[in-house]
């Protein structure tokens, strides 16, 4: 599974206004992790918005060895969006 195959999923779905799909395996793809943003995420538990994304990368997750995940709202992603931007690359 490469990149490319998790970037053309349909986020939509997620009401993402930003995300974020990095391959850190160096290429062989069994390590990713996903930044998403979405107003769906209000008021939602830690826990649900996670849920949120497996469910969506469901087929995906089965193929891989390891998955990093970041979920935030709009809110928070203006008031952390550098620290993240900067501790992904």
């Amino acid at each position: 599974m490469y990149v490319c195959c998790y970037k053309e999923k349909n986020w939509s779905t997620l009401k993402s206004s930003y995300q974020e799909v990095v391959d850190e395996s160096d290429g062989c793809g069994i390590k990713f992790s996903v930044i998403v943003v979405s107003s769906a995420f209000e008021g939602k538990p830690l826990i649900h918005r996670h849920r949120s994304i497996h469910s969506l990368l469901e087929e995906e997750l089965k193929t891989i060895h390891a998955f990093k995940q970041k979920t935030l709202t709009p809110a928070e992603w203006e008031g952390k969006k550098e620290m993240i931007k900067s501790s992904t690359s």
